[in-house]
């Protein structure tokens, strides 16, 4: 909880250095990673924290020292990113110098780390029993979908044409061309370039519309709809990687991509109207408990 509280206190301080510090960093306020970050670690540090309340006992004990690893994890993170903000420097992907260096090979191991952790909790939350199948099922399957929307970001490690050590970059979030120009409001993505950060940040928040949407089901919530939305969530993260992979930005679809998000979009709907229809011992018909 520490933690969370320290993003929220972090989130206005970076976003008044988007206002006072005009620096500019790969054509974006030098401010707004830091602010980016904040506001999602504030997010699922806080679901983490929640699914962590619902364990009880031993497992409770394990995953709340998961937790804590996670939120150390967390503050090294971000420490590091506002050290090179300061220094005037790229945290992603920077070779410039040895010190560069050796700054984003720490942030590797702790993106493993961050994984590692939210992996742990939620193997623990697969062995926890629930009385509500569609709280079960959401929260479970919210936590895989994030942990693969985390590991697209190993994706954006992978070297780019042109790119060595020895230039100074290895890797980008970019895909088509490098990293930098127009961008979409808010959220900071390319509008030229196909952009990882699309699938990073939808399948990570998983955990926060997949729960919600649950609850905004009411008594049409059951652990087929939450198979159904959770599918249905999954397929759109996956797209919109491959969409990124392709080099096309999130907002100039090309006629594949919006075939197979009609297809997506279809499969969920005729999916919520079977999770819809009366069903008798429900769990029997999904995956053991």
């Amino acid at each position: 909880m520490l933690f969370t509280l320290s993003m929220v206190v972090l989130t206005p301080i970076a976003a008044l250095g988007m206002l006072l510090d005009d620096r500019v960093l790969v054509d974006s306020p030098i401010w707004f990673k830091p602010f980016k970050f904040a506001v999602s670690f504030t997010l699922y540090s806080a679901t983490l924290a929640w699914f962590i309340s619902l364990l009880e006992g031993r497992l409770h004990k394990i995953a709340w020292w998961f937790g804590t690893a996670f939120a150390l994890t967390g503050v090294a993170e971000m420490t590091i990113i506002v050290t090179q903000v300061t220094r005037g420097k790229r945290s992603h992907f920077n070779f410039e110098t040895p010190l560069d260096t050796a700054l984003f090979g720490a942030m590797g191991m702790l993106a493993l780390a961050l994984m590692g952790t939210s992996l742990v909790i939620g193997v623990l939350l697969f062995r926890k029993s629930f009385d509500d199948p569609a709280k079960k099922w959401a929260i479970r399957l919210s936590l895989l979908i994030a942990l693969v929307g985390m590991s697209v970001g190993f994706l954006m490690t992978q070297p780019r044409a042109g790119q060595s050590p020895e230039k100074g970059v290895l890797g980008s979030h970019s895909i088509g061309g490098p990293d930098g120009g127009a961008y979409m409001p808010l959220t900071g993505w390319s509008t030229i370039h196909g952009d990882l950060r699309v699938g990073h940040f939808i399948g990570m928040h998983a955990v926060q519309v997949l729960p919600l949407l649950i609850v905004l089901a009411g008594r049409w919530a059951n652990a087929r709809l939450a198979w159904v939305v959770s599918g249905g969530y999954l397929g759109i993260t996956l797209l919109v990687t491959w969409q990124a992979l392709r080099g096309q930005p999130l907002i100039k679809p090309d006629a594949l991509t919006l075939t197979v998000a009609a297809a997506i979009v279809v499969a969920t709907a005729l999916g919520v109207a079977w999770a819809r229809q009366p069903q008798k011992n429900i769990e029997k018909e999904l995956v053991p408990a």
